[in-house]
């Protein structure tokens, strides 16, 4: 079975782009036209959302070397160990909502510093697959189609976000402890 999903993992993307350019040509679609219009039209969005991007990477630098995190994990010890929450996956829970990057890199020092079988990296890892860049996405796609208001998408994003993580907490416990 496993030999199979990796045939098809291998196979899917070429046979895709394949079938795409076999339906242009019968079509009488001029593809590279197409493709070229629309790269151009990437080049235009990537270029309005870079103010986005740059404020969410000032955040997170602002709060990794201030050291904010570092204080909220010790303002917050004893509920976290109430729960069962290492003190190691609190600065992934601030930055997940605003960075994908930034929770990589955190996820990485987690699983490093403890182990890849350890409680902090499993739940780190349940963690970033339950939860969303809310801050990211609003900016990039609400940025590239002009969104200005969009408070409640940031509150329906950011309680997503909430759950995801409370859910991967209550799961990890029942699983690894």
């Amino acid at each position: 079975m496993i030999k199979i999903l990796n045939f098809i993992s291998i196979c899917i993307l070429p046979l895709l782009i394949s079938t795409i350019l076999i339906w242009a040509i019968v079509k009488k679609i001029p593809s590279y036209e197409i493709f070229t219009e629309g790269a151009k039209e990437g080049f235009t969005t990537a270029i309005k959302i870079i103010p986005y991007i740059v404020a969410i990477m000032v955040a997170i630098g602002m709060l990794r070397a201030s050291g904010a995190i570092d204080i909220l994990g010790e303002l917050l010890k004893v509920p976290l160990n109430y729960f069962k929450i290492p003190t190691d996956v609190l600065p992934l829970m601030v930055t997940r909502s605003l960075s994908g990057g930034a929770t990589l890199g955190i996820f990485s020092d987690i699983v490093n510093a403890n182990g890849a079988d350890s409680y902090a990296s499993k739940l780190s890892a349940v963690i970033v697959g339950s939860s969303e860049t809310t801050f990211y996405v609003l900016a990039v796609y609400f940025g590239a189609i002009g969104v200005k208001r969009f408070r409640h998408a940031i509150l329906t994003g950011l309680l997503a976000d909430l759950l995801g993580i409370i859910l991967a907490v209550i799961i990890c416990r029942f699983m690894f402890l």
